[in-house]
């Protein structure tokens, strides 16, 4: 197996990983939620970081959207470990 160093590139990584994928066979979902980043920000601003208050107009709904997202990365984070 080919092991990657740092000094790759994503164009490099991207090209590796569907060569070994297609040549092993293996299948790529056309959706993979689980996969897409913006997926995952808006599960985590959805159903943690959004208050009940936020749905009860559209307004109020796009007001916390853009609070949350201005404050990503210094009030709000994901943590993937």
């Amino acid at each position: 197996m080919k092991r990657f160093s740092m000094a790759l590139s994503v164009p490099e990584i991207l090209a590796w990983i569907l060569h070994e994928n297609f040549r092993l066979g293996t299948y790529l979902s056309a959706y993979s939620p689980g996969l897409n980043l913006i997926e995952i920000l808006w599960r985590q601003m959805k159903y943690t970081w959004l208050p009940l208050s936020a749905y009860l107009s559209f307004e109020r709904l796009c007001e916390e959207v853009h609070r949350l997202l201005g404050g990503y990365g210094t009030d709000h984070a994901i943590n993937f470990e």
